[in-house]
């Protein structure tokens, strides 16, 4: 009985602050974030990175320990079943596969030279970024099906992030 009351109580806690983030933050700060997070760099002085050669590298690695990671999600939650013990690498992948962390690695004419990258992808900027939008978004159905505990909901949303994933290697790519 306890348990059930703490688990109410829990919901409810969550469902006014979220209430009360959705109310009082302003959609003008809103929509400036999301402008800037998907706005192209046209050069390493608009990043973190010291070099285009750094960017590269790190975008190239930084994807493919995202993609480790999710076929250790895969084995954790469609195999095995163990949500309880993948929510930690569920939480490391819905911070580490967003267009806020990746999108700043792609700058402007970083193809070539090591870079997996196709020259579409400044050419096609606005549906490239939007690409890691709707990744994000599935990412955030795998969490919520993971939170639910029902296998069947859960593979539909982890074949969505894949699909997310796949749709986005063939266009801007090179395999």
């Amino acid at each position: 009985m306890q348990q059930r009351y703490s688990s109410n109580w829990d919901f409810l806690r969550i469902a006014i602050g979220t209430a009360l983030v959705v109310l009082c933050a302003p959609l003008a700060w809103a929509e400036e974030g999301m402008e800037s997070t998907l706005a192209m760099s046209d050069a390493v002085s608009d990043t973190r990175f010291t070099s285009e050669r750094e960017a590269v590298v790190w975008r190239r690695e930084e994807l493919k320990d995202i993609e480790s990671l999710v076929r250790q999600l895969r084995f954790d939650l469609v195999n095995n079943q163990e949500t309880e013990a993948a929510a930690p690498r569920l939480a490391e992948l819905q911070e580490r596969a967003t267009a806020s962390n990746l999108l700043p690695a792609f700058i402007a004419g970083t193809h070539g030279g090591g870079s997996e990258a196709r020259t579409s992808i400044w050419e096609e900027w606005n549906d490239f970024s939007a690409g890691f939008i709707d990744l994000e978004d599935k990412i955030t159905a795998l969490v919520n099906a993971a939170e639910q505990d029902d296998p069947r909901n859960l593979a539909r949303a982890f074949s969505e992030v894949g699909a997310s994933c796949k749709s986005c290697h063939r266009a801007y790519r090179y395999d």
